[in-house]
C-alpha cells in the first residue's frame, strides 16, 4: 500500500497546462503529509504560546496643563522680546511647545536612566520573567538574578556586563512604553506593558509625576537664573525706561516660579489615570495557535505543489 501511495504521490500527469482540478488532485494525493505537517506546526505554536508569560497593559490619558502665566509673558514678549533675548531671559513659550519638549524628555536616555535608578526598578525590569497573581510578586530568572543573595549572576559577553548598563536598561524600558498624540485634539495617551499589571500602573504613575517635576525644575531654575541676571542689570543702569522694563521682566519670572511651585500637574494634566488591568493584553494564544496551523497548512501545500512541478519538469 505504501508503494502504491509513493507511486501516485504528488503526480500531476502529462498535461501542458495545470488547471485547478489538477492542483486539487495533487493536494488530495498529499493530504496525509499536509495533515501531519499542519498538526506539527499547530502543536509547536501552541507550546510556544503557552510558554509566553502574560503581559498587562496600563494607559494614562493626558492633556496639556493650562499655563496661567502665559498671557502676561506673551504680552511682554511682543513688547520686549528683543531686549529679553539679549539679556538671556526666557519669556516662556506656548503650552504646546512645553508639551512637545516634555514628550521628548520622556524619551531621552538621561531621563529614563535617572527614572530607573531613582525608583530602583532595574532588577524588576531586566530580571523578572513572570508574575504570580495570587501572591502579587514577580518571579526572577535565576540565571539572571539571584534573589536570595541579591546579586546579578547572568553570563554575558562583551559589550554587555553582569550588571545591566544604563544603555541596556534604557533600551529595555523604551520597549515597554508607547506614546500616542491625537493630531486633532492634542490628547496624549501613554501606555506601558509589563508582566505585572500593578507594576505597569505604578511605573506609569511615577513617570507622569517625574516628568512634571522635571519640567517644573527646569523652568524654575531658568527663571531663578534670569531673575538674578535682571537684578544685576538694574543695579548697572541709570536709565529709568530700561529699569521699568527690567522690573516687569523680574515680575514675570517671579510669577513663573510661583505658578510652578503651586501646580503639581505642571505640564501634563491627567484626564484618565492608569489602572491595574484585570485582563492580559498579550499574548493572544488562540490567535497564535490558529496562525501556526494556517502557516503549516500553507507551507505543506506549497511544498507538495513545488515537488509536483519539479517532478513534472524532470519527466518532460
Amino acid at each position: 500500500m505504501s508503494q502504491q501511495y509513493q507511486q501516485s504521490e504528488f503526480s500531476i500527469g502529462t498535461e501542458d497546462d495545470l488547471d485547478l482540478k489538477a492542483i486539487f488532485r495533487i493536494l488530495w494525493q498529499g493530504k496525509i503529509y499536509i495533515v501531519c505537517t499542519t498538526i506539527i506546526f499547530a502543536v509547536c505554536f501552541v507550546m510556544y504560546a503557552i510558554s509566553q508569560p502574560n503581559i498587562y497593559k496600563s494607559s494614562v490619558v493626558l492633556a496639556a496643563s493650562e499655563q496661567d502665566q502665559s498671557s502676561g509673558l506673551g504680552g511682554l514678549a511682543s513688547q520686549f522680546g528683543g531686549l529679553a533675548s539679549l539679556a538671556g531671559v526666557n519669556l516662556g513659550g506656548s503650552s504646546s511647545n512645553k508639551v512637545d519638549l516634555a514628550l521628548e524628555v520622556i524619551k531621552s536616555r538621561k531621563f529614563i536612566t535617572g527614572f530607573i535608578e531613582k525608583h530602583g526598578i532595574l532588577k524588576d525590569l531586566m530580571a523578572a520573567n513572570s508574575w504570580e497573581p495570587i501572591e502579587n510578586k514577580l518571579v526572577y530568572d535565576p540565571e539572571t538574578y539571584d534573589y536570595e543573595k541579591g546579586k546579578w549572576v547572568r553570563k554575558v559577553t562583551h559589550p554587555y556586563t553582569e550588571v545591566p548598563s544604563e544603555q541596556e536598561a534604557y533600551k529595555k524600558f523604551m520597549e515597554l512604553i508607547a506614546i500616542n498624540v491625537d493630531s486633532e485634539t492634542s490628547i496624549i495617551t501613554i501606555s506601558l506593558e509589563f508582566l505585572s499589571p500593578y507594576k505597569a500602573q505604578e511605573w506609569l504613575n511615577l513617570l507622569i509625576i517625574d516628568i512634571n517635576l522635571e519640567m517644573k525644575a527646569r523652568d524654575v531654575e531658568e527663571a531663578v537664573k534670569s531673575k538674578r541676571f535682571l537684578v544685576k542689570e538694574i543695579e548697572n543702569t541709570n536709565i529709568s525706561e530700561i529699569k521699568t522694563v527690567l522690573y516687569k521682566l523680574i515680575e514675570e519670572q517671579t510669577k513663573t516660579i510661583m505658578f510652578a511651585n503651586v501646580r503639581d500637574e505642571y505640564v501634563f494634566k491627567i484626564i484618565d489615570p492608569p489602572i491595574a488591568s484585570e485582563e492580559k493584553f498579550k499574548p493572544k494564544r488562540a490567535m497564535i495557535s490558529i496562525l501556526g496551523s494556517l502557516l503549516g497548512l500553507i507551507l505543506s501545500g506549497l511544498f507538495i505543489l513545488f515537488k509536483a512541478f519539479l517532478k513534472r519538469g524532470n519527466e518532460a
